[in-house]
């Protein structure tokens, strides 16, 4: 009865548009923490702990708290967003590095990352339509000039991607929500010729191209991975050594609005969560009103997707510009659709602050509005790839192919510590703290349990209370460590 009643809620949460996921605070009913117990999961750098379960903490009647007394404050009957999921991509690097480990590893990758028990639960997952850097070579899915796509194949997929694909929403216990997304159309459909450094899609093939989305999807499904959503195209600002193409705001809402909104109606898929933009937070408020301020072709789109690389520009992480979009267009749905750390270097896997840059992102990306966020590679090699642009970067797992074995970030850990305790249907929740080395984030889950991600990224151990409607409980947030409290 419960599992039917959480698939229900789960079902909801994914097959419908944004009716009830971006509305402003409602407020549920009464809730009281009196009598109620808070299991606390820590990972702390310098520690050996790792999603630790620790003691259990028990409320206490204590009404206003006072200046003196940090405090991160929750109060479960103000409900935001509902969540979709948490994941990461499965590229053909991370199928293909899996595929080198002994069969033994292989479980317990499965494991680690699927098992809601065992491992950190994940619950979303993306792949690449064709290639992207983090495959070994470029490939496309037709031969050149087939713009009816009579000689469209995924053999290549079939050797490492697809057999991953299928044990991971196996290990996930047969269900896990795929999006997919185009890097680049094959190169003759491009007006530079190639599938790298940009170049814009030619007019003449727009349609071809929809058709391509289509029939990708389609031969997905056939195969047995049920595609849920998809992006129009990764990146479409960049020009990048490897797969890309250009879009500019008003190319990629006609592309939508004449050929791949109504091609994918028509393909009978309307139903699929078509995300836009799919880029950095940095032009993402200019990427929306251009989207969905044309009706036309706002109406194909169930959300914006947004990475984190507009640090590059020497930036920081612009979160304001989340905000901006949500509190604009909140009928539509934000994703975080990738980010890894770049420049990957063996002898720096244990740096703590790879997990401290995730948990920063995700706890903001969370209060901002996002319904779901999406690490990119699952797991990558002892070199950081394979990439076929020697762009290396960091992953949650690292594989050591040489010894066969896993290598633990602590990224793993500080994902672990939202995806395996905000399940999808759990609803982000009212809360803040009075100090700012304490930042938060938190969701009641469909189960009644409310899970609050409290990170502490500074020098000094924080002790804290965590206060529900003048109940309080007291706990310590370590230095350099992250925190998910259950309220059972």
């Amino acid at each position: 009865m419960q599992k039917a009643f959480f698939t229900a809620l789960l079902a909801a949460g994914l097959g419908t548009a944004a009716l009830a996921q971006n509305k402003p605070a409602s407020s549920s009913k009464t809730y009281s923490a009196a009598g109620r117990q808070v299991q606390v999961y820590t990972t702390a750098s310098g520690t050996q702990q790792r999603l630790a379960a620790g003691e259990k903490l028990s409320f206490q009647q204590v009404g206003q708290p006072l200046e003196t007394q940090p405090t991160v404050f929750v109060d479960p009957t103000h409900t935001f967003q509902t969540m979709v999921g948490i994941g990461g991509a499965l590229t053909d690097a991370s199928a293909e590095t899996f595929a080198k480990l002994p069969k033994a590893q292989q479980q317990e990758f499965l494991r680690a990352y699927y098992s809601p028990t065992q491992g950190i639960g994940y619950t979303l997952a993306r792949t690449n339509i064709a290639s992207c850097d983090f495959s070994s070579d470029t490939y496309a899915y037709v031969q050149d000039g087939d713009k009816e796509l009579k000689t469209f194949s995924v053999k290549h997929d079939e050797q490492y991607r697809i057999p991953f694909i299928k044990q991971a929403i196996q290990a996930a216990g047969g269900k896990l929500p795929l999006y997919v997304s185009p890097w680049s159309p094959p190169a003759w459909m491009k007006d530079n010729n190639s599938l790298v450094q940009g170049g814009k899609l030619k007019p003449e093939y727009r349609q071809a191209w929809a058709n391509h989305f289509v029939k990708f999807i389609q031969t997905y499904e056939k195969l047995g991975m049920p595609v849920w959503g998809l992006t129009v195209q990764n990146e479409p600002m960049a020009k990048q050594r490897w797969e890309s193409c250009i879009f500019t705001a008003e190319e990629e809402r006609d592309f939508v609005k004449n050929y791949l909104g109504p091609t994918l109606k028509k393909g009978g898929m309307a139903d699929k969560k078509l995300i836009g933009w799919d880029h950095n937070r940095d032009l993402m408020f200019q990427r929306a009103a251009t989207l969905f301020d044309d009706p036309e072709a706002s109406q194909y789109y169930w959300g914006l997707g947004y990475h984190w690389y507009e640090t590059w520009t020497g930036s920081g992480m612009q979160f304001d510009n989340l905000r901006r979009v949500h509190e604009t267009y909140p009928q539509k749905n934000l994703v975080f659709t990738e980010g890894c750390v770049e420049k990957f270097d063996l002898g720096n896997v244990q740096d703590w602050k790879l997990g401290e840059k995730y948990g920063n992102s995700i706890i903001n990306d969370l209060n901002a509005g996002t319904v779901a966020w999406t690490d990119w590679n699952v797991l990558l090699d002892e070199t950081g790839g394979p990439n076929h642009a020697s762009n290396f970067c960091y992953a949650p797992v690292i594989a050591d192919t040489k010894a066969g074995k896993l290598i633990y970030t602590n990224i793993y850990y500080y994902i672990g510590h939202f995806s395996k305790f905000i399940r999808p249907g759990a609803k982000r929740v009212a809360v803040t703290a009075s100090r700012d080395a304490l930042q938060a984030t938190a969701f009641l889950n469909t189960d009644g349990k409310v899970a609050v991600v409290v990170m502490n990224s500074t020098e000094k151990e924080q002790p804290f209370q965590l206060w529900i409607k003048g109940q309080a409980a007291q706990t310590t947030s370590p230095s350099h460590s992250i925190l998910t409290l259950v309220v059972n």
